[in-house]
């Protein structure tokens, strides 16, 4: 009879009858601790192991009971011995008889890991760890490591007063995470360690021991570095961020928003985002471990957390956007190395010539970034005007001002975030992101749905207008548009000129660098920059193409509106020299980009026009703009004379600023854009030689080619509704405002306004000889333009009058068919204008011959 059949029915004391596993387990463990583990009897259990595999429970259940006996009598010589000897079974053995086996093993890790004695805690912790690297052939249906997550995450944070022992429990704990990672995150039945119980503690605790390092270094107290002295697997810092790029680069994309929200948390709790350093860091980590398909989600979280954090400080707030850019920079081009594992089946389709890292954001997604972070910046600014409007009342103003230096700060990296983000996307995309924002600009006189320019008031409207057009010139750096009209549709163009007339130089000048960025596709900005008489143009070696049919086709349609927006733009009194400097880049890219002969023509009319409107000065400028739109007009020129590469033209133009620099030089840019430039008096409009003539350039340019008889014909830019949409109180609004004004005051001073009528009245009002030779001459100029002007020029002014006559009907109508007053006496609001307040009846005036 076998004695281990018999097992329950024999006295333990008995030792020949004791089960044969048991005495192979007893032989390996010798009478003194010291000697170690019995090498040869350890051979005996392991092959009798490996020959009779369904003894392994029994084998693994008997020595956790001596395991278990000889912690709690603190024999740790023999507990060393046991774990030693479980984990040669452990490698030893591969059979499907494992697992109740494993159960015992893990148990034991349990009971060292509850231990208090960091030796058994590191005991453990390696036992476990080289339980983790062994690939089992079945998957385990019921196994969980809960309890090992738990008591790693603690040995983590441990705090034991001796700081080496201290090192050794937390790089136990940050190898022992690793080996539950490793175990569960390729084992599909145990995707329960992405549940957020578990990512709570997994990433608190590799976090931790990051910014642990991290503070000493800040302290002064560099965190040893691999190879001195500390390698990297004794390195709690850096041992925690290679598991935590490990755990990044496993988490599938359904697990992304467990493994990235316990990031964000602890950079809350710990007040990480000021200074924002270690966020940075992190995110870095977590964006170059992920697959490459998965960084629209880690941003997607980031803009989240921002919504979250809109009430916190603004550091706080600037903290979060820097570390969305750096998120985003990553996402566009450090992760190009990971794409060609992503096919586009897995990922998004794109129909394009070579992937790139920006094919992989989508429209809603990009829409979104877009819209929450121009939501923050609107946040932004009415906190800065809340503080700066409560800063007389506030005890502490240093406090006040440091709160609008703050918010500063979050307005302009939310502005290098939208820019950086929109100059990393395709095309495409881009033209719809230049829509997007182009929409969010409050533009005075139009609905302004998403920004209410009441509430923040002028000053809020303008910062807005700033930072956003400021974003607009990041997104649109680097943008190639084949066609202009698709760069820069009626949509875009309207509002972006409606700007370009307002009372504020900064704005006009972010008009002006947006419109560069567009319209220069040959990037020749640079070699135009500063404004100046140009002595060889050929030696800039300008690069340029034919201009396309589209192109053609996109100046005859929209070319008047860019030269009355360069001519509106030159008489604005508070014109400085980067005004004149953008607007000379702005004629200059327009005759390399755009001019064909007919463009050519129009804008020596412009130019004309210009210097005309300088010496007449019906608009009462200061000389200093005058004489700064003169300059201008000299060095455009200069420039376009050569250009075209017309040696009589190029003549003319070098006998006029000879001159001037002889006898006028505050007429060209190098003399008038200096510092206390003295300036004339008066400009003698008599000393012609000084000035460009029109005969004159007429003659040069005619011949084939040409059109030069278009020249005769003066520029007069036309009056259009957008004067309306700006600052500038329009023609209707002055005429309501004077009807509004006279009929308040005819009844009472009738008598007054009725014009005394003499002999002299009537003998002028009987000769009409004057009369008659003024209106001659006039329908004989309104003849010439409609013979020989182009076609688009007379659409544009037919266009502009019938909108003149359109808005003006409207507002009389609006002032003259009111409704009756109504006896309710609430006041009432129609079509967004409020109506005059009703009265009681008793009260109302009615005429006589209503009245019995």
């Amino acid at each position: 009879m076998d004695s281990e059949s018999n097992e329950s029915g024999v006295c333990g004391c008995c030792g020949p009858l004791r089960p044969r596993y048991k005495r192979l387990v007893d032989n390996i463990f010798p009478e003194d601790p010291k000697d170690g583990l019995s090498k040869s009897d350890m051979e005996k259990l392991t092959f009798y192991a490996v020959s009779a595999p369904e003894k392994l429970d029994r084998i693994g259940a008997y020595l956790a009971d001596r395991l278990s006996r000889d912690v709690v009598r603190h024999r740790y010589g023999y507990v060393v011995i046991a774990m030693e000897a479980l984990d040669q079974l452990l490698m030893a053995c591969h059979s499907q008889s494992i697992k109740p086996f494993v159960e015992s093993f893990l148990h034991m890790v349990a009971k060292l890991l509850e231990s208090r004695e960091p030796d058994l805690q590191v005991l453990g912790t390696n036992s476990f760890v080289k339980f983790a690297n062994i690939e089992e052939d079945t998957p385990s249906y019921h196994r969980r490591y809960d309890f090992f997550v738990s008591q790693f995450s603690a040995m983590c944070h441990s705090t034991h007063e001796d700081p080496e022992t201290r090192t050794r429990i937390r790089v136990a704990g940050i190898k022992g995470l690793q080996g539950v990672v490793r175990k569960t995150v390729n084992d599909e039945l145990q995707a329960i360690i992405w549940e957020p119980q578990h990512m709570d503690k997994l990433i608190p605790s590799m976090l931790f021991n990051m910014q642990d390092a991290d503070d000493l270094d800040r302290a002064g107290h560099p965190s040893t570095p691999s190879g001195s002295g500390q390698d990297g697997e004794e390195n709690p810092a850096a041992l925690a961020e290679n598991c935590f790029r490990e755990l990044l680069g496993r988490a599938a994309y359904g697990n992304m928003k467990n493994a990235v929200r316990p990031v964000l948390v602890h950079l809350d709790n710990h007040h990480l985002w000021d200074p924002n350093e270690f966020a940075v860091s992190c995110f870095r980590i977590i964006m170059f471990s992920i697959q490459a398909q998965h960084s629209h989600h880690v941003i997607q979280q980031v803009l989240t957390h921002l919504d979250g954090n809109n009430k916190s400080t603004p550091r706080v707030r600037a903290g979060i956007v820097q570390v969305l850019l750096e998120t985003v920079a990553i996402a566009a081009k450090g992760s190009v190395g990971m794409i060609p594992e992503c096919k586009g089946s897995d990922v998004f389709n794109f129909e394009s010539e070579s992937p790139t890292p920006h094919n992989l954001w989508l429209g809603p997604t990009v829409l979104e970034v877009f819209n929450t972070l121009l939501k923050h910046l609107r946040m932004s600014v009415d906190f800065e005007l809340g503080d700066s409007s409560r800063r007389n009342s506030s005890s502490s103003v240093s406090s006040v001002r440091g709160r609008e230096s703050d918010e500063r700060i979050v307005q302009n990296a939310i502005i290098q975030t939208i820019g950086f983000f929109g100059g990393n996307l395709p095309d495409y995309q881009r033209a719809e992101v230049m829509m997007f924002i182009m929409g969010k600009v409050p533009v005075y006189g139009t609905p302004c749905h998403t920004l209410d320019t009441v509430k923040i008031g002028h000053q809020g409207t303008k910062r807005i207008q700033t930072m956003l057009l400021s974003s607009l010139i990041m997104v649109t750096s680097g943008f190639k548009s084949k066609s202009m009209s698709a760069a820069l549709p009626p949509p875009f163009l309207d509002p972006l000129f409606s700007i370009s007339l307002m009372e504020d130089s900064e704005l006009r000048q972010l008009v002006l660098e947006i419109l560069h960025n567009i319209i220069d596709r040959h990037d020749n900005r640079a070699k135009l920059r500063g404004i100046r008489i140009i002595p060889n143009v050929a030696a800039l070696k300008i690069k340029r193409e034919k201009i396309s049919k589209q192109d053609v086709a996109f100046m005859k349609k929209h070319g008047q509106q860019l030269y009355r927006h360069v001519y509106l733009g030159c008489k604005e009194e508070d014109n400085v020299h980067k005004n004149f400097e953008l607007l000379f880049t702005t004629l200059a890219i327009l005759t390399i980009e755009l001019a064909n002969e007919e463009v050519v023509i129009d804008l020596i009319r412009l130019s004309v026009a210009l210097q005309e409107m300088a010496l007449n000065n019906e608009e009462n400028m200061p000389m200093s703009i005058r004489c700064g739109i003169m300059a201008l007009v000299a060095a455009y020129l200069n420039f376009l004379s050569q250009m075209i590469a017309n040696p009589p033209f190029c003549q003319h133009v070098s006998k006029v600023i000879e001159l001037r620099n002889m006898d006028a030089p505050y007429l060209l840019p190098e003399h008038i854009f200096r510092d206390k430039c003295p300036l004339p008096e008066s400009l003698d409009k008599d000393d012609r030689q000084l000035y460009f003539q029109t005969a004159d350039m007429a003659e040069c340019l005619a011949g084939p080619g040409y059109n030069a008889e278009r020249l005769s014909i003066p520029y007069i830019p036309q009056v259009t509704d957008e004067d309306r949409l700006t600052r500038r109180k329009s023609f209707v609004d002055t005429i309501s405002l004077q009807v509004d004004i006279m009929s308040s005051s005819l009844p009472d001073k009738q008598s007054e306004l009725a014009e005394e009528i003499t002999f002299e009245t009537l003998k002028k009002a009987i000769d009409t000889t004057g009369l008659e030779e003024q209106e001659r001459e006039k329908r004989r100029q309104v003849m010439e333009k409609f013979q020989k002007a182009p076609f688009e020029e007379i659409a544009a002014h037919c266009e502009s009058k019938a909108n003149m006559l359109h808005d003006r009907l409207a507002q009389i109508f609006e002032l003259t068919i009111r409704p009756p007053p109504s006896p309710s006496g609430v006041v009432s609001i129609s079509a967004g204008h409020t109506q005059h307040p009703s009265v009681p009846v008793y009260e109302m005036k009615f005429p006589d011959l209503c009245v019995y």
